[in-house]
């Protein structure tokens, strides 16, 4: 069993698939080890292989003013990767083989974070994660638990980009996050 360390200097090193060869940094992710939740992407952006950090091009700026907005931040309350992390050329959805590749790094990292709620931004990583019918538009919002880990996916960022009336549906979703949040720590 890996350190979070070990496992960071595994994926910074990765060469198992197609992506390594295009990819300026591998993205392991970022905020707390410890944190009570844990969001998922899909793979790395453009600014994201520049930096090697998760989610800090427009939607990851999104991403901050949503999590602000419900009193989270990912320095103290998440922690925040992708199924894949390498970035996929022309930011297309990753494929089902680099998928299948990456995901045992995936797999530690929610083994080492041990999350109790785990939120899929986007349907490439509810569709790997929850259910592989699964359907952002209509099941956005809704907690299903595998594992004894409560998961719920909800709209991508760079989605809400794209179509900013999605924006409300999404924020709720923050919202009922949050809300779980304050019941469980009300019950500690």
């Amino acid at each position: 069993m890996a350190t979070m360390d070990q496992l960071k200097e595994k994926v910074l090193s990765c060469t198992a698939c197609k992506l390594a060869a295009t990819r300026t940094n591998a993205v392991f992710g970022g905020g707390n080890f410890h944190a009570r939740v844990l969001f998922i992407g899909e793979g790395p952006g453009q600014q994201e292989d520049l930096s090697g950090l998760p989610f800090v091009g427009r939607a990851g700026k999104l991403l901050d003013q949503m999590l602000d907005a419900v009193d989270l931040s990912r320095e103290k309350d998440i922690f925040i990767t992708n199924m894949v992390k390498c970035r996929p050329p022309g930011n297309r959805d990753p494929q089902p083989d680099e998928v299948s590749t990456c995901i045992e790094y995936l797999h530690e990292q929610i083994r080492l974070i041990a999350p109790q709620y785990i939120v899929c931004l986007g349907r490439v990583a509810a569709q790997s994660l929850i259910d592989p019918n699964f359907r952002v538009t209509k099941q956005h919002g809704q907690f299903i638990e595998k594992d004894g880990t409560l998961m719920m996916g909800t709209f991508h960022p760079a989605a809400l980009l794209r179509n900013p009336r999605q924006k409300v549906d999404a924020f709720d979703d923050f919202c009922k996050l949050r809300d779980r949040l304050l019941e469980s720590e009300a019950s500690l």
